[in-house]
């Protein structure tokens, strides 16, 4: 499928290219369709020398410990990359890639990327601040899993799917854009599907849920609190 400029533009890190200058990576650039729950990348798979970017729709990253336990580490929206390896490492994809919706996955050869770097120092500074921040989410991920409480992990993630994915005024209160299933939660912060369950409840004065992932901010002050530490509120 050829690439239009436009939509290598939705890249986030290309968003500071002109368009005449993201025309010699076309040649080198590919987009292939998914469908909801297939499999983009497995764990442990050994990847071609490309970027990897969510082109339209939303992907999840999961990890599977050594014990069957499956975590997931982070979900991704159009415009983001992943698979890191591929560019700068050892060329093993470190987690599974499936797509939760419908989507596009866009690839670019290493080479041309390289290349672009060389002319443009900006776009490697760019890659560099995204998996930056990709590693500080992991070890925040990995540190809350060793050490908070879980009702301050999924108080978090909440807050993290506000600020990334946006809220909605209701008449109930701030309804969040991304939806999210008792299951994705569960896996997020690492507890079981009914644990998961439980903390809703005890939280019900705070955030509601409703059937398909549906999450109301209903006193976000508390929320903050409980996020921070701040405030006791027993498991």
């Amino acid at each position: 499928m050829k690439i239009t400029i436009d939509q290598l533009l939705q890249i986030s890190i290309f968003s500071g290219l002109e368009p005449h200058e993201l025309v010699q990576l076309q040649p080198h650039s590919a987009a292939k369709n998914y469908l909801q729950g297939e499999i983009v990348l497995h764990e442990g798979d050994r990847l071609p020398a490309k970027l990897f970017s969510v082109l339209t729709g939303v992907i999840q990253i999961k990890k599977t410990a050594l014990n069957g336990k499956e975590t997931i580490l982070r979900t991704l929206a159009a415009g983001e990359m992943f698979a890191a390896p591929s560019l700068f490492g050892n060329g093993i994809a470190p987690a599974t890639a499936i797509t939760i919706q419908e989507s596009q996955i866009l690839t670019i050869e290493r080479s041309a990327l390289l290349a672009m770097m060389q002319q443009k120092p900006e776009l490697a500074l760019r890659i560099i601040v995204t998996l930056t921040e990709r590693l500080h989410h992991l070890h925040n991920t990995v540190h809350g899993l060793a050490s908070e409480r879980a009702i301050v992990r999924l108080t978090r993630l909440i807050q993290r799917a506000a600020i990334e994915g946006g809220t909605q005024a209701t008449p109930g209160g701030l309804c969040l854009q991304t939806r999210l299933p008792y299951y994705q939660i569960a896996r997020s912060i690492g507890i079981t599907y009914e644990e998961c369950v439980r903390l809703f409840k005890q939280l019900h004065s705070t955030i509601a849920y409703h059937r398909g992932g549906k999450i109301l901010l209903l006193d976000c002050a508390q929320l903050d609190a409980i996020a921070s530490g701040e405030q006791e509120n027993h498991e």
